[in-house]
């Protein structure tokens, strides 16, 4: 499955905001350092998703706050994301 995300890097929590635009807001504990909210997003992503980190891949965006991110096997929807 492929998402659209906007990401909010250096929030005080990591969790899931909603919708903007067409798009899922994720608010990013990490700073936009040296790819460290890259790496988190991936992380909080493959945990939600329950799938290894490895299935979770970034498609574009990698120095935008959106970005497009693709994910392998996961048996849950991206609906079930709005729903925690």
């Amino acid at each position: 499955m492929t998402l659209t995300l906007h990401i909010q890097p250096g929030a005080k929590h990591t969790e899931i905001a909603g919708l903007h635009g067409d798009a899922l807001k994720i608010r990013l504990a990490a700073p936009p350092v040296d790819g460290k909210a890259n790496a988190a997003l991936l992380a909080f992503l493959a945990d939600r998703f329950g799938v290894p980190v490895r299935q979770v891949t970034l498609k574009t965006g990698e120095t935008s706050r959106r970005k497009v991110v693709a994910i392998e096997g996961s048996p849950h929807s991206p609906e079930s994301l709005l729903a925690h």
